[in-house]
């Protein structure tokens, strides 16, 4: 089933086969997930969100009872795809622990974030994008009942659209930044652990990175 709603295609439990094979020919896909809460295992993952380089967005209603989304899996584990991801950590450990998928090639603007605007200790979603586009995000739908079995509002559906259409220019912005301050490389190193902090996170271990 599909619906529209301001250029917002809303799906359940996976992509069609048309939009899959859009998808896949894209460079970069930018992603979200909302879920019931924070704790992977108890709160189950509700909806994703995603958009390519061209701006074209979707959202995806996980149902109750979907242990698997073929082709949402295929295009996270697809390694020659960007994913970006603002706090990649909880939300690849969603998609792991609620759909088996094991997402590859990761950019986190979070992560990109704290290493390039060191000028700052505001790194959240909505200053991030604030400063870097000039674009003023709505956050008054984030704490929303994604669950329900009731269909999405426009405030949601809107909500969740915007958290996907800025990332890949942020991701862009970030970037320049980070290879001026010669940081890039390190932002990559720190990329390619996300998925071990994800999974860290999914067995309930706390920082045992710790002393």
């Amino acid at each position: 089933m599909t619906t529209k709603n301001k250029n917002i295609d809303l799906f359940y439990s996976d992509l069609t086969a048309d939009l899959f094979n859009i998808y896949k020919n894209s460079s970069y896909l930018a992603i979200d997930t909302e879920a019931m809460g924070l704790i992977h295992g108890r709160d189950r993952l509700c909806l994703v969100q995603i958009c390519n380089e061209f701006g074209r967005t979707s959202c995806i209603k996980i149902e109750h009872n979907t242990s698997c989304s073929p082709h949402l899996k295929a295009l996270l584990e697809d390694k020659n795809i960007t994913k970006i991801f603002h706090y990649a950590r909880f939300d690849v450990a969603a998609l792991k622990c609620n759909l088996e998928i094991n997402t590859k090639n990761i950019f986190c603007t979070k992560i990109a974030s704290k290493l390039a605007r060191t000028y700052t200790n505001k790194h959240g979603l909505k200053d991030l994008i604030n400063e870097l586009l000039g674009i003023e995000l709505d956050k008054s739908s984030q704490s929303s009942d994604w669950g329900s079995n009731e269909d999405l509002t426009k405030d949601q559906l809107d909500y969740a659209a915007n958290d996907v259409r800025y990332l890949i220019e942020a991701m862009h912005k970030l970037k320049v930044i980070l290879e001026r301050e010669n940081r890039f490389d390190l932002a990559q190193k720190c990329f390619e652990t996300v998925s071990v902090h994800a999974d860290l996170d999914i067995l309930k271990f706390s920082n045992i990175f710790e002393h």
